[in-house]
């Protein structure tokens, strides 16, 4: 009986390892493809390495691998993205880009030149089915879950899509990884940008920017500093701002709240709890939903603000296709414009999810964007 083919994402990383294991266990003709997206031998994804491991991977499996190269694209949809959002004041969110953007797009594609219908991730997360309607879910190892990467994934991509690590927790993938010798069972996790690597951040985003000095102002309007431009900071920052104990050593830490774009002012206040750096509202835009919209509204549904946040429970007061308005119970710290806000039901099912782009600080009156 012939096997059906699947179009498997190959990182080079212990995680696509044992998906492709897993994969070939259950039976598919596993078609690994390799992608380049940076040239850059300082970043973290150095992609000559990753290769080799994938090869080793592959030829121990008896599983084929086609090295594509997008670094052109990478830069033209995710790294061009990621700059002008900076220039505009956002922290954005590069790999959620990606999956959109590139990934995705390059295994569908691949598969129908080969003549596959399915395609698969390493991703931690899982595809989860009602009435014939499909969507992405948390996975089991809710410190590795990875869906909030996903939520941008439509119907048609989720139906042909396996998720192998969905239900494994990352402790046992690793003994996996090594009961069936595979070279990459002790390589470390990838962390942070891969783009930018073991490099400061500002040093390598500063390439790509012009920026000029401003003003750092306290909350009550205190002028207190000089930084070197506005892009170089981001909601919650405690470090890098070159703000010293005003009165003792014993002063709070001062923490970025807002800032103004256009008089490149960086906006701070004193102390971890201050009311400044919380906020229970949010406006997102490119909204992307998995639902239809209109039936949101007074319904209870949990959100993450950031990868690695915790839920936090709300409701969405308002929607539409583009844009959508969420009341949260309880006040978040340092919401960020730029990042994606996802959104889940009650049994951990992605509904939708956008971009943050403006957020509410009752203790300022005021709606915050930056």
């Amino acid at each position: 009986m012939k096997k059906e083919k699947i179009v498997l994402g190959m990182s080079g990383g212990v995680d696509s390892s044992v998906a492709a294991l897993l994969l070939k266990e259950k039976g598919y003709d596993v078609h690994a493809i390799f992608m380049k997206n940076w040239d850059d031998k300082n970043a973290i994804c150095n992609s000559e390495d990753d290769y080799a491991d994938a090869i080793a991977v592959c030829k121990k499996l008896d599983i084929s691998l086609k090295k594509i190269n997008y670094t052109k694209e990478y830069k033209e949809r995710v790294f061009s993205r990621f700059i002008q959002d900076h220039i505009e004041g956002f922290t954005p969110n590069p790999d959620v880009l990606c999956n959109k953007e590139i990934k995705f797009d390059v295994f569908k594609n691949y598969a129908r030149k080969i003549g596959a219908k399915k395609i698969a991730s390493g991703h931690y997360a899982r595809v989860f089915e009602k009435n014939n309607s499909f969507f992405i879910k948390k996975a089991v190892d809710e410190n590795k879950d990875q869906s909030y990467f996903l939520y941008q994934l439509d119907n048609k991509i989720i139906k042909n899509l396996e998720l192998p690590l969905g239900e494994i927790n990352k402790k046992d993938v690793r003994k996996i990884a090594e009961k069936n010798s595979l070279i990459t069972f002790e390589k470390k996790d990838s962390t942070g940008i891969c783009f930018i690597g073991e490099r400061k951040y500002n040093d390598f985003v500063g390439k790509f920017l012009k920026s000029k000095k401003g003003k750092i102002i306290t909350v009550d309007g205190q002028d207190i500093g000089v930084h070197d431009g506005h892009m170089y900071f981001t909601v919650g920052q405690r470090k890098g701002l070159g703000i010293g104990a005003k009165n003792s050593a014993f002063d709070k830490p001062w923490y970025v709240f807002k800032k103004n774009i256009e008089k490149n002012i960086v906006y701070v206040a004193q102390g971890s709890d201050h009311p400044a750096l919380f906020s229970d509202e949010l406006l997102a835009d490119n909204m992307f939903w998995n639902i239809d919209n209109k039936k949101t509204s007074k319904i209870k549904y949990k959100a993450k603000v950031r990868y690695r946040d915790v839920d936090h429970s709300c409701k969405i007061l308002s929607s539409n296709q583009n844009e959508c308005y969420v009341k949260f119970d309880h006040k978040i710290k340092a919401i960020t414009c730029g990042q994606s806000i996802v959104l889940y039901d009650e049994n951990d099912v992605c509904i939708g999810g956008g971009i943050i782009r403006k957020r509410n600080v009752p203790f300022l009156g005021e709606e915050i964007n930056g």
